[in-house]
């Protein structure tokens, strides 16, 4: 639920401002300029190849950081802004609703069509309550009740496998491509990118590719109807929809 639901792009990019200045925070909005000497020491890149550095940054960074920061901050300005971010007390539950609204649908779907929902998250832990709790309680502001929230590791795929999942709603597509490899579970990636910057992979294995979260909604909600009404249209909704996945039985 890192990306899907709340703004954390937006809400970290407000505090790399804070630590970095404006120069960070126009790079990390794409008007790329000169690079600028960082405020102090810990923030400021080792000498040598940048492309390379920002490369390496990318690659171990936490699964949860938005790309955009990924290739724009060095690993060393990534590890400083999430120590800040660790000290935030109650940082998860500062973040606005990404859909406004959404949720809130979500949960009236949920209460009357009988769904049962888990929310998945890979949330670091920040002072305060524990990032399950912050969690819970962000869902709960937003309109779902007695949320079930699960801080995860590892793979989507085994993850939904193990607990039995249909259909896994994701905004990134390794979370997806784990889901279609390692489950018998569909996978809904919401690409809020440009279409071009997709992974092949992603059309070729049946992930179903939507814009935004409502729109995964409207399409679960269609799959759900024509699943009750005529199982024998069920199929023929999947591949109009882009999920060619079998679901969990």
């Amino acid at each position: 639920m890192d990306g899907v639901f709340a703004d954390m792009e937006a809400e970290l990019l407000r505090q790399a401002t804070l630590i970095f200045g404006e120069p960070m925070k126009r790079r990390l909005e794409g008007r790329r300029e000169p690079d600028v000497t960082a405020p102090d020491a810990e923030a400021a890149d080792a000498p040598g190849d940048h492309a390379s550095a920002r490369q390496a940054a990318a690659e171990a960074a936490p699964d949860n950081v938005p790309s955009t920061m990924k290739t724009s901050m060095s690993a060393r300005q990534q590890r400083r802004l999430w120590r800040h971010v660790e000290s935030i007390e109650d940082f998860w539950q500062t973040l606005r609703e990404l859909e406004p609204g959404v949720i809130k649908r979500l949960a009236a779907l949920a209460l009357e069509r009988r769904w049962e929902i888990i929310f998945l998250t890979k949330r670091p832990e920040t002072a305060g309550a524990t990032a399950q709790v912050q969690s819970q309680r962000w869902l709960e502001s937003k309109g779902f009740s007695l949320p079930s929230v699960f801080v995860v590791q590892g793979s989507r795929g085994r993850i939904a496998d193990a607990l039995g999942l249909d259909i896994v709603v994701d905004d990134r597509p390794e979370n997806c491509l784990d889901v279609v490899v390692d489950s018998k579970a569909r996978a809904s990636l919401v690409w809020r990118e440009d279409e071009r910057l997709l992974p092949a992979a992603a059309r070729r294995l049946g992930i179903g590719v939507v814009k935004t979260v409502g729109e995964s909604l409207d399409i679960i909600s269609q799959i759900d109807t024509a699943s009750r009404e005529d199982p024998g249209v069920l199929a023929r909704v999947k591949r109009l929809l882009g999920f060619n996945q079998p679901a969990n039985a």
